[in-house]
């Protein structure tokens, strides 16, 4: 059984994993910027750390979930001289392998393991554990955290390094993230055509096109729920992440880009801050086919 655990960022996907640890029965010390994110860790068994720094001390194990490339990199280079005797640190964000290698490289001066244990699907369904997780790291160390590996998520997916568990999931939200700017695309044209909304979901789902994507998003779409479960930020900057990475490697990803073009497009018609699926309203910013919830923006 593993000692203290310390946890970084408690935001959807984060405070998920960190509540499905403290839940399972593991002591997680968490901190985030946000009294309130680690409240909901604390009512789930949780243990709140006034700092980062009071997060780490100790820590046999520390997670990382944050935002951006640049938070992750800034954290664990500060943090890295601080890490007890034998921990490892664990990232869980959705970071580029560029900054997966130099993250490694801060902790590893200290003579630490990093590893990527990067999340699939949604932030309900890592409440309940029900996520495959991308891992990838030093041999030794991902068998090591195997048995949290498991409680966090129901499939583990091994990779041959902590970069290539990285760039997975940015492949894996470059399609995903396309996927719901072309079913959006459908949906509103559909709309337009006379087809009603219950015609289309019915319909779409005996077919080749249906997807992970038109399964969750689709119904949230047809009731103008645009609560951000993934927001447009955060799925413009993923894509963004995919795009530079490949283009790094001498591959285009011309698709892609236009995807990516779309949710750029939904931010700056006031959307953000809303789930991925709200590109629809760029199509239809009247609101005449997604009706009066689809011209709502995130500030209103």
């Amino acid at each position: 059984m593993f000692g203290k655990l310390g946890f970084i960022g408690a935001g959807k996907m984060g405070g998920a994993v960190a509540r499905r640890l403290a839940t399972g029965g593991f002591e997680v010390h968490v901190h985030d910027l946000d009294p309130a994110a680690v409240q909901r860790c604390v009512d789930a068994g949780a243990v709140a750390a006034g700092s980062a720094s009071a997060a780490v001390k100790d820590a046999e194990v520390v997670f990382t979930s944050l935002p951006m490339p640049e938070h992750v990199l800034t954290t664990w280079t500060r943090l890295a001289p601080e890490l007890a005797e034998g921990a490892s640190a664990v990232d869980v964000s959705t970071i580029d392998p560029g900054t997966v290698e130099q993250a490694a490289a801060a902790v590893g001066e200290y003579g630490h393991p990093f590893v990527t244990c990067a999340l699939g699907k949604t932030p309900a369904a890592a409440e309940d554990g029900a996520i495959p997780l991308f891992v990838g790291g030093p041999g030794e160390a991902v068998s090591a955290l195997r048995p949290l590996f498991e409680r966090i998520g129901e499939t583990t997916h091994e990779f041959e390094s902590a970069g290539a568990a990285a760039m997975f999931k940015l492949i894996s939200n470059l399609i995903g993230m396309t996927n719901v700017a072309v079913l959006a695309e459908g949906y509103v044209l559909a709309r337009a055509a006379g087809i009603t909304p219950e015609q289309f979901s019915a319909a779409l789902a005996d077919t080749g096109a249906s997807s992970f994507q038109s399964q969750v998003r689709l119904p949230w779409l047809v009731a103008g729920d645009f609560e951000a479960r993934f927001g447009v930020e955060l799925a413009a900057k993923d894509v963004r992440l995919a795009l530079d990475a490949g283009a790094r490697q001498g591959i285009a990803s011309p698709v892609a880009a236009q995807g990516l073009a779309q949710l750029l497009s939904a931010i700056a018609h006031g959307h953000g801050g809303e789930d991925a699926v709200a590109v629809a309203k760029v199509l239809d910013p009247q609101g005449r086919l997604l009706g009066s919830a689809g011209n709502e923006t995130a500030d209103e």
